[in-house]
């Protein structure tokens, strides 16, 4: 079913995604419709297998769908060659994953900045600035990766998806590598920029925990959405698992 353009960051319609050979064929995704709305924060989980993570990298740009067609605001992204998918995707998406992907050889200052470096595009100093402030690490930007907590880290990571101002920030696993504590933190983060800076975020995540920090929750199993849930709660998102997981088993 098509979905109005006007207020989604990212649409997703019929999206197929084959893996393997014809003989063999293996389907990740089997005709996925789904809209992320401006200004809001999903949680994307499902069983292993289930086709979260290629969702994310196919709405993301990252891998092309079989079948299907993927939207980043009115941006149809099929029609774009490789060069121009890499640029769409340096200017107008951030990503963080559950490996941080931080060059040890820079400072958390030119981490943040690289984005805007490897477009050669002159950075706007007031947004970094507002930026390196919002997710605490003014006080950070001589130190090199290795001199940070994984928290501190993944803050960084954080930090240089939002540098160049990106309509959305995709997260795969952004707390897996984190203390429950730490993890906290780093989705209160990103919490805050959608409630107060109207940013858009999708995230992967298998922590029904960290999908609780969410608007909307949407569960896969076998390629397919099976549950479309607003603000679930930790509590029912677990049991919406164990259910899928006793399916599955029976």
């Amino acid at each position: 079913m098509p979905f109005p353009q006007d207020h989604h960051a990212v649409r997703v319609e019929q999206l197929t995604r084959v893996y393997g050979s014809e003989r063999q064929p293996v389907t990740a995704l089997a005709g996925v419709d789904a809209a992320f709305a401006r200004g809001t924060f999903t949680a994307i989980m499902g069983p292993s297998g289930s086709g979260k993570s290629t969702l994310l990298q196919t709405a993301a740009g990252l891998d092309r769908p079989s079948s299907g067609r993927v939207w980043l605001g009115d941006t149809e992204l099929s029609g774009l060659s490789e060069t121009k998918l890499t640029k769409l995707r340096r200017d107008r998406i951030g990503f963080v994953f559950q490996a941080f992907n931080l060059l040890g050889a820079l400072t958390v200052e030119e981490n943040i900045l690289l984005p805007s470096r490897l477009s050669g595009v002159r950075p706007d100093r007031a947004w970094f600035d507002q930026v390196v402030s919002r997710v605490g690490l003014s006080e950070r930007l001589r130190h090199r990766p290795s001199e940070l907590s994984g928290g501190q880290q993944q803050r960084v990571a954080i930090a240089r998806a939002l540098a160049t101002r990106p309509d959305v920030i995709f997260c795969d696993e952004p707390t897996g590598a984190l203390d429950t504590s730490t993890a906290a933190d780093v989705l209160a983060l990103l919490r805050a920029l959608v409630d107060e800076q109207a940013q858009t975020v999708v995230m992967v995540t298998h922590d029904p925990v960290a999908a609780s920090w969410a608007d909307r929750v949407l569960v896969l199993a076998d390629g397919r959405i099976v549950q479309d849930v607003p603000q679930p709660g930790a509590t029912k998102i677990a049991e919406i698992l164990a259910s899928l997981g006793r399916r599955r088993a029976a």
